[in-house]
């Protein structure tokens, strides 16, 4: 059982790590093409933001987002890999706000192609989120070790 759940983990973590390292291979002094496909994904969400909420998010360099990214890739694949609670949500953070910007299919309309395909790379994330929160999940409702306390012996005088 133990192979078998590192398996199906190190399956899972195969798409962050991949990802992590394309998106490295071409980080360059701008960030490289994933700053450039971020940069106006995130300036149409920080617009909806500020309109909806009132809340102004800050200017931020896309090559730093990038970099972060990658580096929560990273260390939460690491981690998850270990079977460490604390990579299962480093993901699901990394997850949960890079999905909505990046697959941001509400901006087309229906009928548009590219409405079909981001919709489609939305709920496929979505889909990780869920095994992610599923591992959290199971995670949390597994008893925990408790190391039995050996019983006095009794005293023979």
């Amino acid at each position: 059982m133990a192979f078998t759940s590192f398996l199906g983990r190190l399956l899972f973590v195969s798409v962050f790590v991949l990802s992590a390292y394309q998106e490295f291979s071409e980080f360059d002094v701008d960030g490289g093409p994933a700053a450039k496909a971020l940069g106006p994904k995130f300036h149409v969400f920080s617009k909806h933001l500020a309109t909806h909420s009132g809340f102004e998010v800050p200017k931020v360099e896309m090559k730093y987002l990038v970099m972060g990214a990658i580096v929560m890739k990273g260390i939460g694949s690491l981690l998850f890999l270990a079977g460490i609670s604390l990579g299962a949500y480093q993901l699901l953070l990394q997850q949960a706000i890079l999905t909505p910007i990046l697959y941001d299919f509400y901006n087309y309309d229906v009928d548009k192609k590219e409405f079909t395909q981001l919709f489609v790379k939305f709920t496929q994330n979505l889909a990780l989120i869920g095994a992610l929160l599923f591992f959290i999940g199971m995670k949390n409702s597994m008893p925990r070790r408790v190391l039995k306390k050996k019983a006095p012996k009794p005293k023979t005088n």
